[in-house]
Formats: structure tokens, sequence, C-alpha cells
């Protein structure tokens, strides 16, 4: 009986940090990471190894897990007096901060581990990696860039798949990891939009408490058409076709729509657009560039 409380409450605790971290939204950055492999292997004209794909999705869970418990943790006395985000797991008392930075060391130690098993050069750069992790959860701090940041983090997981297998770049990802970039910034600010108020009156920096609600709508559709025109420079020199051009057009039709279900008078659609509307897109970009490849 003893046992069975005591593996009830692991399960429950294990639960509760991977609601914490948000691990269901992995799934915006993990279409890219395997996007990345895809690239990878029309330049290499080879396929790679299970091992290679395995440790490439470990190094992914890993390090976004990381991220995300160092963001929850460093932001947790922040969200405690933001009324949107007071029962966040560590400001509700649901995990402590011991168990959040056991929880954050394990995920970077995977990810370490996944990078030296995957080549050297993987190796050296993945405490840049953590680095921008870091960088990420303090900049609301002291800059109105960390949307940019952000972007640029999730912007590393196609680039780590790439190197993973060429060791080296080419410029079909770097325009894939623009395009990542751009996207996710685009939609990290929708997302501040919901802290607005509370962003100006804490003095903390965002888009949104910098150039105010019209402006920053404005700024999101020049980043997702900026995404979209990174998206089709994937094309040159990656081996890709019609297939993948016709998926850029659907995400354009997504960002489209994604974009109609908010405005600067109406944000009650936001969860639609931030959480459903992106994960089809990354998905559906990857699927369509898949297909290409494969046909």
């Amino acid at each position: 009986m003893q046992r069975v409380m005591i593996r009830e409450q692991l399960f429950e605790k294990i639960r509760a940090l991977l609601e914490m971290i948000k691990f269901s939204h992995t799934i915006f950055a993990f279409p890219f990471a395997l996007f990345g492999v895809v690239l990878a292997c029309l330049a290499g004209g080879a396929l790679p190894g299970f091992a290679q794909v395995f440790w490439i999705c470990v190094a992914m869970v890993g390090a976004r897990s990381g991220a995300m418990g160092l963001n929850r943790l460093i932001d947790a006395k922040i969200d405690a007096d933001n009324p949107r985000t007071a029962e966040r797991h560590i400001p509700a008392g649901k995990v402590t901060r011991a168990e959040a930075w056991l929880f954050i060391l394990g995920s970077l130690t995977i990810f370490l581990l996944a990078a030296w098993m995957l080549n050297p050069l993987c190796f050296s750069l993945a405490p840049v990696a953590i680095g921008l992790f870091v960088l990420y959860a303090y900049c609301k701090r002291f800059s109105h860039f960390a949307h940019l940041v952000l972007g640029l983090c999730l912007a590393a997981a196609p680039v780590g798949a790439y190197i993973a297998l060429r060791g080296s770049l080419g410029w079909p990802i770097v325009a894939l990891a623009l395009a990542v970039l751009f996207w996710v910034a685009g939609f990290d600010i929708f997302y501040a939009l919901q802290d607005y108020e509370f962003d100006v009156a804490r003095g903390l920096h965002s888009i949104p408490s910098r150039l105010g609600l019209e402006k920053s709508f404005l700024l999101v559709r020049i980043f997702h058409g900026l995404m979209l025109l990174f998206l089709l420079l994937v094309l040159p020199g990656s081996g890709l076709g019609w297939i993948y051009f016709s998926g850029v057009l659907v995400v354009a039709g997504l960002l489209l729509y994604e974009h109609s279900l908010v405005s600067p008078d109406d944000l009650s659609q936001l969860d639609a657009a931030f959480f459903n509307m992106n994960g089809y897109i990354s998905v559906t970009i990857f699927l369509f560039a898949l297909v290409d490849a494969v046909v």
C-alpha cells in the first residue's frame, strides 16, 4: 500500500513538472527540428541513422524542458504578482524551487549528453544554447527584445539538427532558422499582449509595453511576413520544389487566419491563435517538406 502511494505521488509530481513547462507545446519547435533533418538529408544525399535521429529528438526535448523550467523558476516572483500567472506551479506551491532546480539540471544534463552523442561541434555549441535560455529568462527586465531572443532560442532547433548530421551550415538551414526566429518573435509578441497593463505598471520590458497595442500588431504582421519570405528562401539550394512551395502557401493561409482571430480591441481568441494555430503551422510546413523530399 505504501509503495502504491509513493508511486502515485511520484507520478503526480512528474505530471506537475510537465504541466509547469507546458510539455505539450513542444509541438511548436519539434517539427522544425525534424525539418532541419530533412534539409540535412537533402544536402548530404544520405538518410540519417536511427541513433542520430533519436539523439536529435532527445536533445530537443531536453533543451526545451530545461529552458522552460529556467523561465518558470526565474520568473516565479513576477508570476506570483501577476493575476494571470499567479496559479502557475511554482507561485502556487505545486512545485517547489528545489524540485524545479532538479528538473532543470536533469533536463540540461540530458541535453548535453545528447549533444555529446551527436558530434563534437554540437557539444561545444550546447553551452551557447544554454546561455541563450538564461538570457531570455532575464531579458524582460532590461530589454524590449526578449521576443527576438526567444525566437533565436527556438531557431537553434533546426540548426542543431542540421549540424548534428552535416557538421556544418548551409544557406537553406540559415533561411529556415530566420523563418523560425521571426515566427516565434511574432507569436510571442501576441502572447505578451495579455500582460500589457501589468508590464507597463511594473516597468517590465516587452514590445507591447514599448510600442503599444496598435504598433505591436503591425510589427507582428511584419515579422510573420518575413517568416514567409524566409520559408520561400529555403528553396534555393535545398532540393525542395513545388510541394514545399504549396506548403508555404498553406502556412500563409494559416497565418492570415491566426491574425483574423485577434485585434487590439479583442484578445478573447488569443489562446486559439497562440496554441492551436502555431501547432498547425509547424506541423504543416514540416509535412510538406518531408513529402517533397520523399517524392
